[in-house]
């Protein structure tokens, strides 16, 4: 029996990559070279990639960029498209349907403790969570399954009792690689990125209902 969900944050929760990725991009154009979304998103999801997006950038022309300024620009580009973000669809009933079905509710997640607890806060939802685990609290984080396997352990479960929602390749390998359920609600920018293998993905959270997915998933079935 399922008795645990554990949200991933950053594309999943509060769609925070779809205005990187822009940003990026149009730096990535003002330079006459474009940022492909698969070169791209070999980092969503994940700390430890090693892909530098500013050595990206000098390799395709040839030469030196001054990455502070372009740092500073990508930072103000970045902070007024995610000002136009909110929650994603479907989120907060998730949470809301977990207590009243019972289910414990944990949150793993790449980034730092102060990114996390930050937008939690602002997006008023961060009293839902009981067990958050962020890269601060391991040594690897994601596809590393060390984040949610801390998860795990914290709400005294096995792995099968609990279900992961992920956006992104590198989220749903750690969720698997950890032995739990995973379902994957991609977003625009991993929308068309090559998932391994996961139970269920939907387009939106609001398209199924918490305890309906909970009872196609425990009895081995799609849901519609």
């Amino acid at each position: 029996m399922i008795k645990a969900i554990v949200f991933d944050f950053d594309g999943l929760i509060y769609d925070t990559e779809a205005p990187e990725y822009r940003a990026y991009r149009e730096i990535f154009e003002e330079h006459g070279h474009e940022l492909e979304l698969a070169v791209w998103g070999q980092c969503v999801g994940t700390h430890d990639s090693g892909f530098d997006p500013y050595g990206h950038l000098e390799a395709c022309l040839g030469r030196t960029v001054d990455r502070e300024l372009l740092r500073a620009r990508h930072r103000e580009k970045f902070e007024a498209l995610l000002a136009a973000e909110t929650i994603r669809p479907g989120v907060e009933d998730y949470l809301k349907d977990a207590g009243r079905l019972g289910l414990r509710v944990g949150l793993a997640s790449s980034a730092t403790r102060a990114w996390v607890s930050g937008h939690l806060g602002r997006l008023n939802v961060a009293p839902y969570f009981e067990c958050i685990r962020v890269r601060d609290d391991v040594v690897r984080a994601k596809p590393d399954p060390e984040l949610y396997l801390q998860v795990i352990r914290e709400f005294g479960i096995e792995p099968h009792e609990a279900v992961a929602f992920e956006d992104s390749p590198n989220g749903a390998k750690a969720a698997k690689a950890a032995g739990m359920y995973c379902v994957t609600v991609p977003n625009d920018v991993t929308r068309g990125l090559a998932f391994g293998s996961v139970d269920l993905r939907l387009e939106s959270l609001a398209d199924v209902k918490l305890d309906a997915l909970i009872r196609r998933l425990e009895a081995g079935a799609p849901v519609r």
